[in-house]
């Protein structure tokens, strides 16, 4: 055998041809059904518990009752939103992980607006007080990092990742300035007792709270799928986000587009707060977004920044971690646990993504010269 054959790696890695859709949603399906064989193998370690039983839990989580179906139909809304604001940014390139921090913006002016102007203006008045503060919140908070990566080409990842805490502070600030009752440190429910009861709260449409978010929220993923492939200014992003070069040689002007695509990010963040603020849990505090800014980033991308495939990632992936958190209540578990589940299952479908990219080559056994003959 000749030392070149000697060499050869027992694997090898090899990028693949571009995958038609259901190849690709194919392998996702392979990996979420191997995290949950895996969530089912490891629970029943642990609880010694029929795997049939988990996955029932895992299903009821999210269908057995109509609230829970609500409920995880508007968490799947939130995340979409938050999802489909930080992604116009992530086909110009601009790795914007700020998400939850112009989030936390929106629901703090939102707040402030309920709070400070409860007794000047009225119930009609108020809500259009909110949309404006909570849209120009969120698009300050994505103005800055764009205005210094546009003139002084900063590093957008760190900078927009530094202010998610300086929101979380101002934030945690506000709640003890405006806490209720004094010293608790919380501001809870806002205009919840007369002679405010309910002023700044989203209306109530078929009388289901969490309609008009989910509505508002498919409004959105349809006008965002029409600018981002129909529009002139999604083309001049995706341009930019190609090439610099290329956009400067075709007359695109690159800063400008960078600050418009940050704002436009940032607005619809602060929208997102205001949904929460406003049309659902109408209280202030550090953790309301939840994580979503964060989370936001892995459905666009494994979405391929497409709005439509969104829906069905933010879907999935709200299904799985409310079938994990139900999990660990059940069974008798603590909170870790479920975060052990979670991240098993993102795992896989994260990793997923290589298998989609890339293919494996096993070493292939050589035949000596007498074998070759035979």
């Amino acid at each position: 055998m000749s030392e070149a054959k000697q060499r050869e790696p027992l694997i090898h890695i090899s990028r693949r041809g571009n995958l038609p859709w259901w190849g690709a949603w194919g392998i996702r399906a392979a990996a979420v059904a191997l995290a949950m064989m895996v969530c089912a193998l490891l629970c029943i370690l642990v609880t010694r518990t029929n795997p049939l039983d988990i996955f029932r839990t895992m299903f009821e989580a999210s269908f057995k009752t109509e609230r829970k179906f609500w409920v995880m139909l508007h968490s799947t809304a939130i995340l979409l939103c938050v999802s489909l604001a930080v992604t116009p940014a992530f086909r110009m390139r601009f790795w914007n992980v700020g998400g939850e921090g112009q989030a936390l913006m929106g629901c703090l002016a939102s707040a402030a607006c309920m709070i400070l102007l409860r007794d000047a203006v009225p119930h009609w008045l108020m809500i259009v007080c909110m949309v404006f503060a909570s849209i120009t919140a969120g698009a300050i908070w994505g103005l800055i990092p764009a205005f210094f990566k546009a003139n002084w080409n900063t590093n957008e990842t760190l900078f927009t990742l530094m202010m998610n805490y300086i929101a979380t502070q101002l934030v945690a600030y506000f709640c003890v300035v405006w806490e209720n009752p004094k010293g608790s440190g919380q501001i809870g429910i806002i205009n919840q007792r007369d002679p405010y009861k309910g002023l700044g709260w989203l209306p109530v449409v078929g009388g289901q709270k969490y309609l008009l978010n989910i509505i508002i929220v498919a409004v959105i993923c349809a006008a965002m799928f029409f600018y981002l492939y129909y529009s002139k200014q999604g083309f001049e992003l995706s341009v930019v986000g190609e090439s610099e070069k290329t956009a400067h040689y075709l007359g695109i002007k690159v800063k400008r587009v960078i600050i418009r695509t940050m704002i436009l990010s940032g607005a619809l963040c602060g929208l997102t707060g205001l949904l929460l603020t406003g049309g659902n849990d109408h209280t202030l505090t550090t953790t309301l977004v939840g994580g979503r800014g964060f989370t936001a980033v892995m459905v666009s991308w494994l979405a391929k920044f497409n709005p439509l495939w969104m829906i069905l990632t933010s879907f999935l992936l709200v299904f799985l971690q409310k079938g994990a958190g139900d999990i660990s209540t059940n069974f008798g578990l603590n909170e870790s646990f479920s975060d052990i589940l979670t991240g098993i299952i993102l795992f896989f479908i994260i990793g997923s993504e290589f298998f989609i990219h890339y293919r494996l080559h096993l070493r292939h056994r050589h035949l000596s010269d007498k074998e070759a003959v035979k």
